[in-house]
């Protein structure tokens, strides 16, 4: 099972509206994970920024440029 992320909009009907088209081959039954803020969790990052964000890193880890995990954590 594959995992995308997206971000959607819960409407006054109950249903999920995604801010952007999935590709997907149509049609396609998907399961779906509601993750919901807490009251004192802000999301002030513009959608824009976190999709920079995304791709960024994806370029780097296509091109190699990644460190292993164990090296984040330095002893002090």
């Amino acid at each position: 099972m594959k995992a995308i992320e997206t971000t959607a909009t819960l409407t006054e009907n109950g249903q999920l509206t995604l801010d952007e088209p999935l590709s997907l081959p149509y049609p396609s039954r998907v399961r779906v994970i509601v993750l919901i803020p807490d009251d004192k969790e802000t999301d002030d990052d513009p959608i824009e920024t976190i999709v920079e964000g995304l791709r960024e890193g994806w370029q780097q880890a296509l091109t190699g440029k990644t460190r292993p995990i164990s090296h984040l954590w330095v002893s002090l």
